[in-house]
Protein backbone atom coordinates (compact mmCIF):
# COMPACT_ATOMS: atom_id res chain seq x y z
CA UNK A 1 0.00 0.00 0.00
CA UNK A 2 1.50 3.05 -1.26
CA UNK A 3 0.80 6.19 1.25
CA UNK A 4 -1.38 9.15 -0.21
CA UNK A 5 -0.05 12.61 1.81
CA UNK A 6 -2.55 12.24 4.81
CA UNK A 7 -1.46 8.93 5.18
CA UNK A 8 2.49 9.97 5.57
CA UNK A 9 0.64 12.70 7.92
CA UNK A 10 -1.00 9.92 9.81
CA UNK A 11 2.52 8.00 9.71
CA UNK A 12 4.40 11.14 10.93
CA UNK A 13 2.37 12.37 13.35
CA UNK A 14 2.57 8.96 15.15
CA UNK A 15 6.16 8.78 14.89
CA UNK A 16 6.23 11.97 16.42
CA UNK A 17 4.12 11.53 19.15
CA UNK A 18 6.08 8.33 20.09
CA UNK A 19 9.18 10.34 19.77
CA UNK A 20 8.74 12.56 22.29
CA UNK A 21 7.45 9.53 24.69
CA UNK A 22 11.02 8.09 24.14
CA UNK A 23 12.48 10.92 25.57
CA UNK A 24 11.16 10.37 28.84
CA UNK A 25 12.90 7.57 29.00
CA UNK A 26 15.88 7.28 27.15
CA UNK A 27 19.03 9.31 26.24
CA UNK A 28 18.61 11.88 23.08
CA UNK A 29 20.94 9.45 20.55
CA UNK A 30 19.39 6.57 21.99
CA UNK A 31 15.50 8.35 20.70
CA UNK A 32 16.74 8.96 17.09
CA UNK A 33 18.02 4.99 16.05
CA UNK A 34 14.60 3.88 18.09
CA UNK A 35 12.25 5.80 16.09
CA UNK A 36 14.26 5.27 12.91
CA UNK A 37 14.03 1.16 13.68
CA UNK A 38 10.34 1.51 15.00
CA UNK A 39 9.30 4.04 11.48
CA UNK A 40 11.50 1.07 9.44
CA UNK A 41 8.82 -1.92 11.02
CA UNK A 42 6.00 0.53 10.32
CA UNK A 43 7.07 1.41 6.84
CA UNK A 44 7.42 -2.11 6.24
CA UNK A 45 3.85 -2.95 7.31
CA UNK A 46 2.23 -0.20 5.70
CA UNK A 47 3.89 -1.91 2.20
CA UNK A 48 2.70 -5.23 2.45
CA UNK A 49 -0.75 -4.07 3.29
CA UNK A 50 -3.25 -4.12 0.90
CA UNK A 51 -5.82 -1.07 1.75
CA UNK A 52 -8.52 -2.60 2.09
CA UNK A 53 -11.01 -1.80 2.48
CA UNK A 54 -9.53 1.95 2.28
CA UNK A 55 -6.24 3.77 3.23
CA UNK A 56 -7.33 5.71 6.74
CA UNK A 57 -9.22 1.76 7.99
CA UNK A 58 -5.83 0.29 6.78
CA UNK A 59 -3.25 2.13 8.32
CA UNK A 60 -5.40 2.94 11.67
CA UNK A 61 -5.01 -0.86 11.95
CA UNK A 62 -1.55 -1.52 11.59
CA UNK A 63 -1.23 1.48 13.77
CA UNK A 64 -3.54 0.15 16.68
CA UNK A 65 -2.07 -3.29 16.74
CA UNK A 66 1.28 -1.63 17.25
CA UNK A 67 0.07 0.32 20.03
CA UNK A 68 -0.23 3.62 21.52
CA UNK A 69 3.15 5.40 21.11
CA UNK A 70 3.61 5.56 24.94
CA UNK A 71 2.76 1.99 25.39
CA UNK A 72 5.73 1.50 22.32
CA UNK A 73 7.61 3.88 24.17
CA UNK A 74 7.82 2.26 27.28
CA UNK A 75 7.91 -1.43 26.13
CA UNK A 76 10.77 -0.20 23.78
CA UNK A 77 12.51 1.83 27.09
CA UNK A 78 12.01 -1.48 29.19
CA UNK A 79 13.26 -3.97 26.52
CA UNK A 80 16.72 -2.21 25.99
CA UNK A 81 17.48 -1.10 29.56
CA UNK A 82 16.62 -4.93 30.47
CA UNK A 83 19.01 -5.95 27.33
CA UNK A 84 21.72 -3.60 28.88
CA UNK A 85 21.48 -4.88 32.23
CA UNK A 86 21.81 -8.71 31.27
CA UNK A 87 24.50 -7.75 28.57
CA UNK A 88 26.83 -6.37 30.58
CA UNK A 89 25.58 -7.09 34.49
CA UNK A 90 26.39 -4.01 35.64
CA UNK A 91 25.15 -2.86 39.03
CA UNK A 92 23.37 0.60 37.79
CA UNK A 93 21.51 -0.78 34.88
CA UNK A 94 20.33 -4.14 36.90
CA UNK A 95 19.10 -1.61 39.07
CA UNK A 96 17.53 0.41 36.65
CA UNK A 97 16.32 -2.89 34.75
CA UNK A 98 14.45 -4.41 38.24
CA UNK A 99 12.81 -1.06 38.57
CA UNK A 100 11.45 -0.86 35.67
CA UNK A 101 9.98 -4.16 36.37
CA UNK A 102 8.76 -3.14 39.14
CA UNK A 103 6.68 0.00 38.19
CA UNK A 104 5.30 -2.34 35.06
CA UNK A 105 4.59 -5.78 36.39
CA UNK A 106 2.70 -7.43 39.45
CA UNK A 107 5.18 -10.08 39.77
CA UNK A 108 8.14 -7.53 38.98
CA UNK A 109 7.10 -5.52 41.70
CA UNK A 110 7.36 -8.62 44.48
CA UNK A 111 10.26 -9.52 42.59
CA UNK A 112 12.36 -6.00 43.17
CA UNK A 113 11.32 -6.10 46.73
CA UNK A 114 12.39 -9.52 47.33
CA UNK A 115 15.60 -8.06 45.67
CA UNK A 116 15.87 -5.03 47.46
CA UNK A 117 15.82 -6.63 51.03
CA UNK A 118 18.68 -9.19 49.81
CA UNK A 119 20.37 -6.16 48.61
CA UNK A 120 20.23 -4.00 51.84
CA UNK A 121 20.81 -7.13 54.36
CA UNK A 122 23.95 -7.40 52.18
CA UNK A 123 25.41 -4.41 52.16
CA UNK A 124 24.39 -3.73 56.20
CA UNK A 125 26.63 -6.63 57.17
CA UNK A 126 29.41 -4.94 54.59
CA UNK A 127 28.70 -1.63 57.09
CA UNK A 128 29.57 -3.73 60.08
CA UNK A 129 32.54 -4.88 58.86
CA UNK A 130 33.59 -1.24 58.30
CA UNK A 131 32.05 0.43 61.23
CA UNK A 132 33.57 -2.18 63.95
CA UNK A 133 37.14 -0.91 63.98
CA UNK A 134 35.64 2.48 64.05
CA UNK A 135 32.89 1.62 67.41
CA UNK A 136 33.92 -1.13 68.73
CA UNK A 137 31.76 -1.26 71.94
CA UNK A 138 28.78 -0.44 69.34
CA UNK A 139 29.11 -3.00 66.93
CA UNK A 140 29.21 -6.81 67.05
CA UNK A 141 27.29 -9.68 68.86
CA UNK A 142 24.81 -8.41 71.61
CA UNK A 143 24.16 -10.84 74.15
CA UNK A 144 21.10 -10.30 76.42
CA UNK A 145 21.61 -10.16 79.95
CA UNK A 146 18.95 -12.49 80.68
CA UNK A 147 17.97 -14.87 83.82
CA UNK A 148 20.38 -17.57 84.40
CA UNK A 149 19.71 -20.55 81.73
CA UNK A 150 18.03 -17.92 79.37
CA UNK A 151 20.33 -16.60 76.26
CA UNK A 152 19.70 -14.52 73.38
CA UNK A 153 21.76 -12.47 70.63
CA UNK A 154 21.87 -10.64 67.67
CA UNK A 155 24.23 -8.86 65.41
CA UNK A 156 24.43 -5.52 64.41
CA UNK A 157 24.90 -1.78 65.34
CA UNK A 158 23.76 0.24 68.39
CA UNK A 159 24.41 3.57 69.65
CA UNK A 160 24.33 4.57 72.03
CA UNK A 161 23.54 0.88 73.33
CA UNK A 162 21.33 -1.32 73.92
CA UNK A 163 19.83 -1.85 76.95
CA UNK A 164 20.30 -5.06 78.81
CA UNK A 165 22.56 -6.12 76.94
CA UNK A 166 26.25 -6.13 76.26
CA UNK A 167 28.41 -6.67 73.27
CA UNK A 168 30.58 -9.17 72.88
CA UNK A 169 33.05 -11.11 69.72
CA UNK A 170 36.30 -8.71 69.29
CA UNK A 171 37.49 -7.86 65.51
CA UNK A 172 36.58 -11.27 64.32
CA UNK A 173 33.73 -10.29 63.59
CA UNK A 174 34.93 -7.98 60.70
CA UNK A 175 36.05 -11.07 58.29
CA UNK A 176 32.79 -12.87 59.18
CA UNK A 177 30.75 -9.73 58.27
CA UNK A 178 32.76 -8.78 54.88
CA UNK A 179 32.27 -12.65 54.03
CA UNK A 180 28.39 -12.21 54.54
CA UNK A 181 27.99 -9.43 52.94
CA UNK A 182 29.98 -9.78 50.17
CA UNK A 183 28.56 -13.19 49.46
CA UNK A 184 24.47 -12.00 49.58
CA UNK A 185 26.00 -9.27 46.99
CA UNK A 186 27.24 -11.33 44.37
CA UNK A 187 24.50 -13.86 44.66
CA UNK A 188 21.56 -11.11 44.85
CA UNK A 189 22.86 -9.90 41.81
CA UNK A 190 23.40 -13.13 40.24
CA UNK A 191 19.46 -13.75 41.16
CA UNK A 192 18.94 -10.85 39.71
CA UNK A 193 20.15 -10.79 36.58
CA UNK A 194 18.33 -14.64 36.31
CA UNK A 195 15.33 -13.37 36.50
CA UNK A 196 15.53 -10.72 33.82
CA UNK A 197 17.27 -13.05 31.26
CA UNK A 198 14.45 -15.17 31.86
CA UNK A 199 11.94 -12.24 31.46
CA UNK A 200 13.53 -10.84 28.69
CA UNK A 201 13.58 -14.52 26.74
CA UNK A 202 9.52 -14.47 27.64
CA UNK A 203 8.90 -11.17 26.33
CA UNK A 204 10.36 -12.14 23.07
CA UNK A 205 8.64 -15.54 22.66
Amino acid sequence: MNLSETGESRVNGYLFVLERSLKTFLPAEVVRDAVREIESHVRERVLSADGAPNEREALEKILAELGPPLRVAQAYSAERTIDEAVATGRFVPMIRAVGHLALTTVAGFFAALGLLAAYLGSIAFVALAFLKPIFPNNVGIWVHDATPGEWSFNFGASFPGLRNQHVTGGYWVIPIALFLGLSGLVLTHHQARRLLTRWSKRRRA
